[in-house]
């Protein structure tokens, strides 16, 4: 009997042991990496393609999100529209029109996902080792026909950005465990473009918020980044693209974004925002929107918590919105 009872008390401390096991908490990674090209002809355009992935300990992918930013705008007679709105290419989904106006047989956001479920449990290594050819059109497609099955379109920017997101040197670890989701936003705003004049160039200025957030089963937040860029296309009274500029994302940048040697701010730009992304970890997408802020002095909106705003005196609205919009995406 005792036998028999020792038997029973050994395996329930077997199954007492199993289960805590399997809710163990494990180390990932979060990264981004964003790939832009400001080529113009007629209009105005920037391609600003980004990815998310978390990886492993060992560096493996666990999760990739991509998108595009492909925003363009007509600038007939050095005009601008700075009310101009954009959605990326996932959110056109089926109206990005690959099927109904190419040989495609999927849309564009299909073969996205195509290519980041290709990536998962591979290391940056072997992705930036993807194989690639130049088609009829002149695109670097894939050499892998299972790959070329399911994704048969330039996938050279995706495996830029990926390895970007793997390599990512300030990625954010985190400990989780149980279902993680991946959400991936990028927002544009036109608002500060300018005409041409007799002068100056028109300054097509399509700037793009990026963000991208793990989420728990929970629906909150477990680990946040943001990034940013601020490409400027400039053109002619006749609409005639004449160059464009671009030195890099505003994470890339650091210390030659000049926020503390030219605007007296308390950190620069990455620091600050990800000061801000820290801030929304535990928050659901609904409480990142409802975070409360204050004008300051130069009329801005910045956080109105005292804490927060010790890391982060500068606008915050944008990366709100981009931050709560990735947590809405997470899946």
């Amino acid at each position: 009997m005792k036998k028999f009872v020792t038997a029973i008390i050994l395996v329930c401390m077997m199954l007492s042991m199993a289960a805590c096991g399997g809710s163990s908490e494990a180390e990932y990674k979060l990264g981004m990496g964003v790939v832009v090209s400001t080529d113009s002809d007629n209009n105005a355009q920037v391609d600003a393609t980004v990815a998310t992935v978390v990886t492993d300990a060992n560096g493996k992918i666990v999760l990739c999100r991509l998108d595009c930013a492909q925003n363009k705008m007509d600038v007939t007679g050095g005009a601008v529209d700075t009310a101009k709105t954009f959605l990326t290419k996932r959110e056109l989904g089926d109206d990005y029109n690959m099927v109904k106006y190419s040989d495609a047989t999927l849309e564009w956001y299909q073969q996205a996902e195509n290519f980041e479920a290709y990536c998962v449990g591979k290391t940056a290594d072997e992705i930036a080792g993807i194989e690639t050819k130049v088609n009829e059109e002149g695109y670097n497609v894939a050499v892998d026909e299972t790959l070329y099955a399911s994704c048969s379109i330039s996938i050279e920017d995706f495996i830029g950005a990926v390895v970007k997101a793997c390599s990512d040197e300030k990625g954010q670890t985190f400990k989780a465990s149980g279902e993680l989701k991946l959400g991936l936003a990028a927002i544009t705003t036109a608002a500060e473009s300018t005409p041409a004049t007799d002068t100056d160039p028109a300054a097509v200025k399509m700037y793009t918020d990026f963000g991208a957030t793990v989420v728990g089963a929970d629906g909150k937040i477990l680990a946040a980044i943001t990034d940013s860029i601020q490409p400027v296309v400039n053109a002619d009274k006749e609409g005639k693209i004449v160059d464009s500029t671009f030195k890099g994302t505003k994470r890339e940048l650091g210390s030659d974004y000049g926020m503390v040697a030219y605007g007296n701010a308390i950190a620069e730009w990455d620091a600050q925002a990800q000061a801000f992304a820290n801030y929304t970890v535990g928050k659901t997408a609904d409480e990142v929107r409802a975070i409360e802020t204050t004008q300051n002095d130069h009329g801005y909106s910045v956080t109105a918590d005292e804490t927060l705003y010790a890391s982060c005196t500068m606008q915050i609205t944008g990366m709100m919105a981009v931050l709560a919009q990735a947590a809405d995406y997470a899946r």
